[in-house]
């Protein structure tokens, strides 16, 4: 059986590579493993995000938990962070997410968070992958009748939800003209409730999902109508989510991108010049720009740099106790306040900051110089997963290009840990040479697929 976690849970097709079956098995599991072996009840909270698949692959997972006598309880559409927060506060054993976050409908994916609201660590993750290979589901006499779990819904969740993201903050001295896209996604069931309860006006766009509009042509993915809608109507800033409102990013004044590492920038500085930047370090992973770490080093905060998937940024803050971390791709992670990325939360903290400040966003942008990057990805089969790590001629080439462009610029080439695909980045100080580093990039990679 081939890998079944990425850097973000499991993902695949819906109904081709992430079955009715899988996702019972993945119940299964998470009762097994992620809950008190004394417990005969364990309560396990599920939400989804609005894809079609996401209804389907909720009753799978019911049938598994149920038939391990765990009590799931149906959250219904709501944003990953919001099942991570839930956890702790209805005193659940465990929480699971169907979503495939910024993926493409035909997409889904199961992410399973511990008691404590915390993503699964490599060592629990191969638990479950080891019993759900080995099919050993049958250890013990199957359960019957009063031992059998059931399903309940729970009619709180957004409004518990809700409610505490709108007391991380508070006041709004600035009145702004906000505009916010959701995706399609999650971030439908809730952002126009969050945002009435900071007395915030803000207009809300691609809200109206359908099961197969989640991701397509707007969110955090594609930025192009938000930009136009911001510009067109004069809005102060944009805010972006993704298919499970796990991320954010932002458009200015203007229409210019506020990725996750301006975001980043922007809340690190704010947090350490209110002395709530633990240890005045900022934790990012090798995607971040070579423009937040200068930007980190000229204003006096650490840069802890880790590997891709927001995950590790947390296991770093919780190694270390920093407070503030994330991603390029607008992972953001507050962990005063969150155990995971909260693209809502996020969104709350920016506007804060840029309602406190006499800045216009743009400005608050231009506070970070970023190295001019491109990327590309390449499609791979399944069956060449692992490649970079195994391919001599295209680590040797990752080891030349590196001593070439030297401080100047850099390379990150790896595998993608959510679909099967190759990515490839060039950051250089001279824009000029991306293009020629990526086509000579793609050729070494390319002929050494087959």
């Amino acid at each position: 059986m081939k890998k079944l976690f990425g850097t973000d849970g499991i993902r695949g097709i819906a109904n081709q590579e992430l079955t009715c079956e899988l996702a019972i098995k993945i119940g299964k599991a998470a009762a097994k493993i992620l809950t008190d072996s004394q417990k005969s009840k364990p309560k396990i909270l599920v939400g989804k995000d609005t894809r079609i698949s996401s209804d389907m692959l909720e009753s799978a997972l019911f049938a598994g938990l149920c038939s391990c006598g765990a009590e799931a309880v149906s959250l219904g559409v709501v944003p990953t962070p919001a099942v991570a927060y839930l956890i702790k506060k209805y005193n659940a054993d465990a929480g699971i997410m169907i979503s495939a976050s910024h993926n493409s409908y035909e997409f889904n994916g199961i992410k399973l968070f511990d008691k404590n609201g915390y993503k699964l660590p490599d060592e629990i993750e191969n638990k479950i992958e080891k019993l759900i290979s080995e099919n050993n589901f049958e250890s013990s006499p199957p359960l019957v009748g009063d031992g059998i779990g059931k399903v309940t819904k729970c009619s709180t969740a957004l409004t518990d939800y809700t409610n505490y993201v709108a007391q991380t903050v508070k006041n709004f001295p600035r009145k702004l003209k906000i505009a916010i896209d959701c995706a399609n996604g999650s971030a439908s069931a809730t952002a126009e409730m969050l945002f009435k309860k900071l007395g915030i006006n803000a207009s809300i766009i691609n809200s109206s999902p359908n099961g197969t509009n989640i991701n397509d042509n707007c969110g955090s993915t594609h930025l192009e109508s938000l930009k136009k809608y911001v510009i067109d109507n004069g809005y102060d800033i944009g805010i972006a989510f993704d298919g499970d409102a796990d991320r954010c990013l932002a458009v200015d004044e203007t229409g210019e991108t506020m990725d996750g590492d301006v975001i980043l920038a922007i809340c690190a500085k704010n947090l350490k010049e209110n002395n709530r930047l633990k240890n005045d370090t900022l934790v990012a992973t090798i995607m971040s720009n070579m423009g937040l770490k200068k930007f980190c080093f000229e204003n006096g905060i650490a840069f802890s740099e880790t590997k891709v998937g927001d995950r590790y940024v947390l296991e770093r803050m919780l190694e270390t106790g920093y407070s503030l971390g994330g991603e390029q791709s607008g992972h953001v992670i507050f962990l005063d306040y969150s155990t995971t990325g909260d693209g809502q939360l996020t969104a709350v903290q920016l506007i804060n900051i840029l309602s406190n400040s006499e800045l216009k966003a743009s400005e608050l942008r231009r506070l970070i110089k970023k190295y001019p990057q491109k990327s590309l990805n390449i499609n791979i089969k399944l069956s060449q997963k692992g490649i970079i790590a195994k391919n001599k001629n295209i680590n040797d080439y990752i080891k030349n290009i590196t001593n070439e462009l030297g401080e100047k610029g850099r390379i990150v080439l790896r595998e993608s840990g959510t679909e099967p695909k190759i990515r490839i980045m060039f950051e250089h100080e001279d824009e000029s040479k991306l293009d020629g580093l990526l086509a000579q990039a793609k050729e070494v990679v390319e002929s050494n697929l087959d």
